[in-house]
């Protein structure tokens, strides 16, 4: 026989009963709701608060970007021709977006996310143009409107990923107002 449920309002001091299993519990359904709403909160705050970097964390790591910039830079020197030219445009374009990644990681926001996106799409765009310049006439030709191809592409995506954004908190405005 299952134990008897008892009701947290009619106990006594005296009358507690022995297995917390004997509680009755009135589920409140905004119970619920709050304290999803509580932890989704407290991670959301937890997991910026942890990620974000001081002041100092933030001089530090970019001395260290600035540092392997001006190393790559250099190890660029020995190359010769074209192979310098994307060697140089790989090295800078690996800085550019240890930059922007730093600055996501000290100042976490919408728009530095946006930064870091756009900085790897650079990057690429930069490097295999580069690498087009190996080729000649109508290969080059097809080599630099695919790159640019390829750019556009990632910079539409970027502009459909921002609308997007903005987007989904109207329809949550919208539906809170319903």
């Amino acid at each position: 026989q299952p134990p008897r449920c008892v009701s947290e309002r009619s106990l006594s001091p005296l009358t507690y009963p022995r297995e917390p299993s004997q509680l009755c519990h009135q589920k409140d359904p905004k119970m619920n709701y709050k304290l999803i709403s509580l932890v989704a909160a407290c991670f959301a705050v937890g997991s910026t608060a942890a990620l974000a970097l001081t002041n100092d964390e933030h001089k530090a790591e970019m001395e260290k970007v600035e540092a392997t910039a001006k190393a790559d830079k250099k190890a660029c020197a020995a190359m010769k021709d074209n192979a310098r030219d994307i060697c140089k445009a790989e090295a800078k374009g690996r800085e550019k977006i240890a930059k922007a990644e730093l600055e996501q990681r000290f100042k976490p926001s919408p728009k530095n996310e946006a930064d870091v996106k756009s900085a790897k799409a650079n990057a690429t765009y930069d490097v295999a143009k580069e690498k087009c310049e190996d080729q000649k006439g109508a290969a080059q030709a097809t080599c630099k409107k695919e790159a640019k191809a390829a750019h556009e592409s990632a910079k539409a995506d970027m502009k459909a990923e921002k609308k997007a954004e903005k987007a989904v908190p109207a329809k949550a405005a919208n539906a809170n107002k319903g």
